[in-house]
Parts: structure tokens; sequence; C-alpha cells
């Protein structure tokens, strides 16, 4: 199939593709960016199906990549795009573009349409608003085997393209969802999943906690951490050791070492 040729940067398709960097028109149209050789891998491999791929043939490492992801986008019913160098620079939002973007579906779902095993492992995310801890605690999730991700009063959506870029296309593998916090408690409630709230004012650590059963670790801000109402509903709350001179961590940081000491925990239970 011959692929369809974009050599002008200010072809009107390719100001479509920037206006996608907009959360009002992510929302609107319900379609999301995808940016990069191994996001785009990952989430082919999760079962992601493009709208369309734009590629460019210059910026490519080398011709199999090419052939290989191409190909694949196109077997699942993408239209496949050439760009120009210059045309592509002109929709790329990241240094180092390495050729390929994609158009995808929204990630737009409810923690009730997650479908859980009977011990699930989720972490809760209650007003992060920088991009790159939410994508890094995609990573950690999906690293970890967690079976979802819930995003409490979301400052930015799953669709992002800062949050796609962080996650390195995790947000593709691991279930993500979205909701207020009081739907997200209730939620939790209603299918028996204890909350686990991570909080410096507590004299419970993380490691003296039971998290091999159905349990949700939540994580707040840096700045103010996991707001009262949170706290009040959690069945625990944990903190984790600290003996420097800094009051807090990384939120990021934080939900892997809660995380990974469920992992453990489960590990030494089988």
């Amino acid at each position: 199939m011959q692929d369809s040729l974009i050599t002008s940067p200010s072809n009107p398709r390719l100001k479509a593709l920037v206006a996608l960097r907009r959360r009002r028109q992510r929302e609107d149209s319900r379609l999301t960016l995808l940016e990069g050789y191994d996001e785009l891998g990952l989430a082919l491999a999760a079962g992601v199906r493009p709208r369309e791929l734009y590629f460019c043939p210059e910026l490519m490492l080398d011709a199999a990549e090419q052939r290989d992801v191409v190909e694949a986008a196109r077997s699942v019913g993408a239209q496949t795009i050439q760009l120009s160098r210059s045309a592509f620079e002109k929709v790329a939002y990241r240094e180092g573009a390495d050729g390929f973007l994609a158009v995808v579906a929204s990630i737009e779902r409810s923690p009730d349409e997650l479908s859980l095993p009977e011990r699930p492992l989720v972490l809760i995310a209650e007003g992060v608003e920088k991009p790159g801890n939410l994508g890094a605690m995609l990573r950690t999730a999906d690293a970890a085997g967690a079976d979802a991700v819930v995003a409490a009063e979301p400052v930015t959506d799953w669709g992002n393209p800062n949050v796609v870029r962080a996650s390195k296309g995790t947000v593709f593998s691991v279930p993500v969802a979205a909701a207020t916090t009081r739907e997200t408690l209730g939620w939790a409630g209603a299918r028996g999943i204890r909350v686990v709230a991570t909080t410096p004012d507590t004299d419970t650590l993380h490691t003296e906690v039971d998290l091999t059963g159905p349990v949700a670790i939540a994580v707040g801000t840096e700045k103010y951490g996991l707001t009262d109402e949170f706290l009040v509903a959690a069945d625990v709350r944990v903190r984790i050791p600290m003996v420097g001179k800094a009051n807090s961590l990384n939120v990021a940081t934080s939900a892997a070492i809660v995380m990974y000491e469920a992992v453990r925990q489960r590990s030494t239970r089988l």
C-alpha cells in the first residue's frame, strides 16, 4: 500500500495534530498523541489500534524499525502518512524526535469500568499535577504488576502527551481510570479494597502493614499530600522512614517504595 506524503509544515492536517496538545481538543475529539518508537511498540503490543501513524524516514535510526512498526500499525487498520523532516518537526512535541507519531483513542474510563482480579494491587494518585510524576508512577505500576492506577481529582488527563511520554507508553499497558476523590473512595469501599494512605503524620511504617490482600496505595501532591477527606476515609495510614533533613520525597518515589513493599510481601506469601 502506498503511504500518503506530506512535505509542507503548513498542511492543515498537521495543524490538527498540533491542536491535540490542548486538553479541550483531546476531550472533544476523544483522541490523543503518542510519539516515539518504543512507546508505539509497547502500545501496539498492548492492543492499541492507532487511527493514524505519521513517520519520517529521515529521523529513524534504521530502515528495519520503520518497516516493522509502520507495517504493524497498518496491519491493525492505521492510516500511514510519511512526513518530510520539516513537516515532522512541526508536529513533534518532544526533543530528540525519532520519526514516529500516532493518533490514538483517548483513555477515558471510570473506576467502575476497571476489570480487577480477586486480590488487586491498585495505585491511587490524588491531585498529582505534574505529568512527569504521573508517567513515572505508571512505569512503576507496570513494572510492579499493578492491576490499575486511578487518578483522583485529576489535574491533568491520562491522554496528556507529556504523561504518555513520561510513562514510556505504559499508560496503554496499565489499566487507568479517573474520578473524584469521593467516587474513588466509594469504589474502593464497595469492592472491599483496603485503602492505604501515605502520610508523614503517622507512627505506622509502610513495612508494618499487610499489603497482601486487595489494596489501594494512595499518594497525594508533593506540597500538601493527601486531602483530609482521603486520610479520614483510609483504612490505614503509613509513612516511609526518613532520616535526612528533607521533609518529603518525590511523590513518584514514594509510590514506588510502597508499591514494591507490596510486591515483596506478595512474593513472600506465594
